[in-house]
């Protein structure tokens, strides 16, 4: 057997193919998202708005309302804030309710949910205690369940799922202490030797890692001359010789989430247990995380409804100026922002799920973006309620009640938020990967015009092809459906929400043709434009929520289900909506990336060290990025089991 290879270094392009190779790179279905940066506002898509099956629907209410239960009588979410410990009887009692098996086919002892009701389900877990909701959240989207699901063979499904279902709890083992959205500098290896992997290296951020029975871990295999190797997914029983829990992290939020650093050393794991081919572990990543990324915009939805809750009750029994709170503007405003947003991350959380249980869409770019706008939304709505409470809302619960007060954990909430925009793909990577997928028809055809390695015939090629596209393609954008009075006329009810619809299909082509130009303007230099890809993808998000909104709000006018209610949500979102996209429009083109990207030179070259000066540094010793070189472990095992 080989040594384990040293730590890869790649070059950004080398970095970038990587990525690329493990895209998905065909369209075998619509795609609304898609649709929709190409200037195609495709309502037919996604209205009338899909719903589960009756069966589907009866079983997910069951598990709800044993669930709620549960809930409201096992979890002590202010111990768990404490103690910044998931009690183990509380993890027990998940297994015996058949939590762990959600998402997990009922022919292998789990429940069987649609991604619909087991949304549902982390939103009502995670309300009564966030860390309850990662813990279920991590072992199913993006641990064992998912990619077992999706590419396992079965063998190893039967293996492996029933145990997922019932007892054991997984983990999903990616980032390194040095890598973390640019896998191609991957360095845990995977070692082949006869009917085994030899895995070597360091996990950080191992959420679940701490008291995990089985793993997911990304490992990269040598190249040989026989196979290229490349980033291979395996599953790995954590009580296998050589793994050692070297940490157990702790954080600003999420206090109970057992999340920690995971050392290989010599780890032998059965070629059994790998899951796909060798080199396709980094498309299994993505392509889990398509709908694992769902399970953030439930917890952002589950935050929401407490906030509006909250915000109700404190500004009707708060009085300033003889009045309660919320009759003053500037407190009344932050409550409709919070309602309405709640409203939104509903409907898109809603819609995406049950676009990914139909099937019959490709759901890659909704669910993207569903994760990015709710992670940011989130966190303003939270920010918003912690402003409403005031001195109140900077209070810890437990020091509420100590003074006899209602101990309401609004900076908890707060804190438990700002990873949302961290975790599984951070709002910098969400946009780039969002604004790959946007522009891959362009790509597709006009690609090799700006890519410096292709030869003189494949860029005139490119050239034919390209205009051929354009010339059917850039007329289209010019005028719209958008443009005429009576379109989309069946969402006019009382509250007009056919004017949205249109504004929509409007700005759909206007964002078309400002990425069609942009991509003329710079060309090859598009990709290091990040700031205003990242506003194209804002601008997207945004329209997608506002589609999302209005057709839940006809949903539910159908259904006699509030539709009244539901339709002056949805206006009032929209109309908040449409000002930040106008603002996003504006800032397409005026802004200051060129004078930031100077003003950065200079706080890199030193120019501006003397700011810096009139200060103490209470920071600690110790390197920036702790050593994961291979090798034995030095440290305790702090890995725990949870029986």
């Amino acid at each position: 057997m080989s040594a384990p290879p040293s730590k890869p270094t790649v070059t950004e392009r080398e970095a970038r193919q990587v990525a690329e190779a493990a895209r998905e790179q065909d369209w075998r279905k619509p795609s609304f998202a898609k649709e929709l940066f190409l200037g195609r506002f495709r309502l037919d898509l996604i209205h009338p708005h899909p719903l589960p099956a009756d069966e589907d629907a009866r079983r997910g209410e069951e598990f709800l309302a044993k669930l709620r239960v549960f809930c409201e009588t096992r979890i002590d979410a202010a111990r768990i804030e404490r103690e910044a410990r998931i009690p183990d009887e509380v993890i027990s009692g998940l297994k015996e309710l058949g939590a762990l098996g959600m998402k997990i086919d009922t022919k292998y002892g789990g429940l069987g949910l649609t991604q619909v009701y087991y949304n549902k389900a982390l939103a009502l877990a995670g309300s009564a205690c966030p860390a309850v909701g990662v813990l279920l959240s991590a072992h199913q989207s993006i641990g064992v369940p998912q990619p077992l699901k999706l590419f396992g063979t079965d063998e190893q499904k039967a293996e492996f799922l029933p145990r997922c279902a019932r007892t054991d709890i997984s983990a999903f083992l990616l980032t390194e202490p040095d890598v973390g959205s640019d896998p191609a500098r991957l360095a845990t290896s995977a070692v082949r030797d006869g009917d085994s992997y030899v895995l070597d290296g360091v996990k950080l951020w191992t959420t679940n890692g701490v008291i995990a029975d089985l793993l997911v871990v990304m490992a990269r295999v040598p190249r040989t001359e026989d196979n290229k190797g490349g980033i291979t997914a395996f599953v790995v029983e954590t009580d296998s010789p050589g793994i050692t829990v070297e940490n157990r992290n702790a954080f600003m939020g999420l206090r109970g989430i057992e999340n920690g650093v995971t050392r290989f050393h010599q780890v032998r794991v059965p070629a059994a247990n790998r899951i796909g081919p060798e080199g396709a572990g980094l498309k299994i990543a993505l392509t889990t995380l398509n709908t694992g990324r769902l399970s953030l915009p439930a917890s952002c939805v589950a935050a929401g409804k407490w906030c509006l809750k909250i915000a109700r009750e404190w500004s009707a029994a708060r009085e300033q100026w003889g009045r309660p709170i919320a009759e003053h503007e500037a407190v009344g405003k932050k409550i409709s922002f919070i309602a309405a947003t709640t409203f939104a991350l509903e409907a898109v959380l809603d819609l995406s799920s049950q676009m990914a249980d139909e099937d019959r869409n490709d759901i890659r770019i909704e669910g993207a973006l569903a994760k990015l706008f709710s992670s940011e939304m989130g966190w303003l709505m939270a920010d918003e309620l912690v402003q409403i409470r005031g001195g109140r809302g900077f209070e810890t619960a437990e020091s509420l009640a100590a003074r006899g007060e209602k101990a309401v954990p609004a900076e908890q909430v707060l804190r438990d938020l700002r990873i949302n925009r961290i975790f599984e793909g951070s709002t910098e990577i969400m946009h780039l990967l969002i604004a790959r997928e946007a522009v891959d028809a362009h790509l597709k055809v006009a690609g090799d015009l700006i890519d410096p390695d292709k030869s003189l015939q494949d860029k005139a090629k490119a050239g034919a092809n390209a205009g051929v596209f354009y010339a059917k393609w850039l007329p289209k954008l010019v005028a719209g459906s958008g443009q005429l009075p009576g379109t989309y006329g069946e969402f006019r009810h009382g509250i007009d929400l056919s004017k949205h619809l249109r504004y929509v299909e409007r700005s759909a082509r206007k964002l078309a043709r400002s990425t069609f130009y942009a991509m003329s303007r710079w060309q090859g230099r598009m990709e290091t434009k990040q700031g205003f890809l990242g506003r194209i993808v804002d601008i997207g998000a945004e329209l997608f929520a506002m589609s999302a909104v209005c057709v839940r709000a006809e949903l539910l006018r159908t259904q006699g289900d509030h539709g009244r209610e539901a339709y002056q949500l949805a206006d009032a979102f929209c109309e908040q909506s449409r000002i930040r996209v106008e603002e996003l429009f504006g800032r397409l083109w005026t802004n200051t990336d060129d004078l930031d990207r100077k003003v950065v030179k200079g706080v890199m070259g030193g120019a501006y060290t003397w700011l810096e000066e009139g200060i103490v540094d209470p920071s600690g010793e110790g390197p920036w990025i702790a050593d994961a070189s291979a090798g034995p472990s030095k440290l305790d095992n702090v890995h725990r089991t949870v029986d």
